[in-house]
């Protein structure tokens, strides 16, 4: 763990997003966008222009940093709607009432994420980073892809991270019920979400609708709130760490730089092309991993 942690600092790095580019009459979802990189993606996108709908497990969190939006950003669109990303009952009850309310949905990002928690279960039994991290994400988007579809041109921005670098899909044992260790729990997701981001914009090819992922870089986020070694050492590390708005600049570039057009299957770290670990690039590995969470979630995509 403390290994992952420093070789991730040791790629800290800048970069900011210097599009210019407006988002007026867009609308932009943004999962788990009331604290941290979220928050910062979400305020950056309302300057913009964009109605931006914070999509959170915690309504009242949501509400406090819709209002702070508001404060910063004058005119800023934001409304908050509950999404529970461990439980698949919310998650298809959120895209129900969204697909009744909301007409067009031109930027998904689905940027919700748990870190380094202990052995828990989702509300359906999956093992809680790779059922929030990557199954939920992956349904939800499932359910809005008609509707990115129809606003396109379109956008899905995934956020990962460096740790994919250090995970491996265990088709033996994807829910760790065998064994656990937290910080392979959450690189395995991580890992997923290369793989997902990377099949979707095979299957989304024509259609206009892009996804790539992104590394936001070691951030100082309320993600390593369940490891107390992982917070010692985060404190110790400040001095390398990029704050929120930092860490966001690479989903925010994701979201609207222009050359970025026509760009999807690719991993983007510092507002620039990043490397991909050979496990994230395995064609075979994705589409394997693609059809059990489909099959897990119940759900046919073709």
């Amino acid at each position: 763990g403390i290994f992952t942690l420093l070789s991730t600092i040791i790629y800290a790095g800048g970069g900011i997003c210097r599009s210019k580019a407006r988002l007026d009459g867009k609308t932009v979802l943004i999962t788990g966008a009331n604290t941290g990189i979220g928050k910062e993606t979400a305020l950056d996108l309302a300057g913009r222009g964009a109605r931006i709908i914070l999509a959170c497990r915690d309504v009242e969190k949501g509400e406090e940093a819709a209002t702070e939006i508001r404060t910063r950003v004058g005119g800023a669109k934001v409304e908050v709607r509950e999404l529970d990303l461990a439980d698949t009952c919310s998650i298809r009850a959120f895209a129900q009432k969204f697909l009744r309310e909301v007409n067009s949905l031109h930027i998904l990002i689905n940027n919700a994420g748990v870190m380094m928690c202990p052995y828990t279960k989702t509300a359906d039994g999956f093992e809680m980073h790779l059922g929030v991290n990557h199954l939920g994400h992956l349904l939800l988007t499932y359910l809005l892809i008609g509707l990115l579809k129809r606003s396109a041109p379109a956008r899905i921005v995934v956020v990962s991270s460096l740790a994919h670098n250090f995970g491996w899909i265990r088709f033996h044992d994807l829910m760790s019920q065998g064994s656990y260790h937290s910080g392979l729990a959450y690189c395995q997701s991580k890992l997923a979400n290369v793989l997902f981001a990377r099949e979707l914009a095979h299957r989304l090819k024509g259609s206009n609708v892009t996804v790539n992922s992104v590394h936001p870089g070691t951030v100082c986020t309320d993600l390593v709130r369940h490891s107390t070694i992982m917070s010692l050492v985060f404190t110790f590390f400040t001095m390398f760490l990029k704050t929120p708005r930092e860490g966001a600049q690479t989903s925010i570039y994701c979201a609207v730089a222009e050359e970025l057009d026509t760009v999807s299957g690719k991993h983007f770290s510092d507002c620039s092309p990043a490397f991909v670990a050979p496990q994230g690039r395995n064609e075979v590995t994705g589409q394997k991993l693609w059809d059990i969470s489909c099959e897990l979630l119940g759900i046919e995509w073709d």
